[in-house]
């Protein structure tokens, strides 16, 4: 019997030639990632270590990466203190994968992974993050683990009992035009089986669709997959991804592919047909009460937010811009700008579009996590409602409970801006 692209993985990681479904294993570990709650994590580890006599040591400091991305620059004292007791168990470890606050190589986590190409195919990858699942974009098997689960792969360099995940095949087929988005797709197939209706599974995308998609795309499905309860989304690695690796990423070493065997098993496959597909909303307060745009345009918006780890990308900012040009914001509504990575910044400001944002109302923030967990950037008011591109519109996401949240694509944002509530394209 055939094996999926996830079950290849897990059998070469766990050191076994066949592996299925149901089997546990114990894979060895190519990049364990961690953010601001690595300070969690170091808890856990000194204790792993407490009363044994032994110097507490990180297996592999070259496959750990710790970016700060959730609250920059700190909020407070209390996160100061935490980034402070990061820095000095990197510089202790010779962690070199570690990003701090800076423009010149900081940014959401799930983007530096990208940028730094620190993902590559076949690789297994864990977070202390749920939206590790992103890096499966690069045919990567990545996925969200806990604090205390991490200082077990800092101690040892593997997981423990890993079951190995179902898999359920997304077909995708059609062209997308300039306003259906890979945001559009996720969200259909969110609204389609749940956001239970991939539980412990994995989602593994095929289909012409995905063929001609852009990573940035491919990190968008994979990135979301979380939200249907997936453990991880997958892409099969291609030209695509090479291209990638090679331009954006800059690595030089060879890329191989792994592919799924013809007689793979499937628990379920899904075909996706894209060109009758509407713009999609999720609408509070669960990621899967997805409407098609038809069904809830009108409604007034307070606050608009474009960027986080799912659309802070180039590609999304441009097209936020290329609507904007010559546009202005509605009064009464704030549109917050955060792209996922300095490097994207810095690209969107030398293009010009962060000007053009700027020119018709929208505030450009640093990149980061705030606006999306409303922490110390983008809180709403009490019966505030924002139109986001972020990936959770759970109560209380964005710093209020009182408050209400949908998603939708840049393209959606920005027409909705304009107008000063859910708009479809004009």
């Amino acid at each position: 019997m055939g094996m999926t692209i996830v079950e290849k993985i897990l059998a070469k990681a766990s050191g076994n030639n066949i592996v299925k479904s149901g089997d546990v294993v114990e894979p060895l570990v190519d990049l364990a990632m961690s953010h601001e709650n690595a300070a969690l994590v170091i808890n856990q580890f000194y204790d792993i270590f407490k009363d044994t006599g032994i110097e507490p040591k990180v297996w592999d400091p070259e496959k750990i990466a710790i970016i700060f991305d959730h609250r920059v620059p700190a909020e407070s004292s209390k996160t100061a203190t935490n980034q402070k007791k990061i820095r000095e168990f990197v510089y202790k470890n010779n962690i070199r994968k570690f990003h701090d606050i800076r423009a010149d190589e900081g940014g959401i986590c799930h983007q530096i992974l990208a940028e730094y190409g620190y993902v590559r195919p076949g690789y297994v990858v864990v977070g202390t993050d749920s939206h590790t699942t992103s890096h499966g974009a690069f045919g990567s098997f990545a996925f969200g683990i806990g604090a205390t689960e991490m200082a077990s792969v800092w101690t040892l360099g593997r997981v423990l009992n890993v079951e190995v995940p179902e898999t359920i095949k997304i077909i995708i087929n059609g062209k997308l035009d300039n306003y259906i988005s890979p945001k559009d797709i996720i969200l259909y197939i969110i609204g389609k089986i749940s956001a239970q209706g991939a539980n412990f599974k994995v989602l593994e995308f095929h289909g012409s669709t995905i063929e001609t998609m852009a990573i940035s795309g491919r990190l968008v499905l994979c990135n979301m997959s979380v939200e249907a309860g997936a453990t991880s989304g997958i892409v099969p690695a291609d030209n695509e991804t090479v291209k990638y690796l090679r331009e954006i990423a800059g690595v030089n070493e060879e890329v191989v592919f792994i592919k799924p065997d013809d007689d793979a098993k499937y628990i379920n496959t899904i075909v996706i047909e894209t060109d009758n597909l509407e713009p999609q909303i999720a609408c509070p307060h669960t990621v899967d009460n997805v409407k098609p745009i038809s069904e809830v345009t009108g409604i007034k918006i307070n606050q608009i937010v474009i960027g986080s780890c799912t659309n802070g990308r180039l590609d999304d900012i441009e097209i936020a811009a290329k609507i904007l040009k010559g546009n202005k914001i509605a009064r009464g509504v704030r549109m917050l700008v955060f792209p996922a990575s300095w490097r994207i910044y810095k690209d969107a400001m030398k293009l010009g579009y962060l000007e053009i944002l700027s020119d018709a109302g929208a505030v450009i923030m640093n990149p980061g996590c705030g606006c999306c967990l409303g922490v110390h950037q983008g809180a709403l008011g009490d019966g505030e409602i924002a139109l986001s591109t972020t990936n959770r519109n759970f109560k209380g996401r964005m710093g209020n409970p009182n408050a209400e949240v949908y998603l939708c694509s840049p393209a959606i944002a920005a027409f909705s801006s304009i107008k000063g509530e859910i708009s479809k394209p004009f």
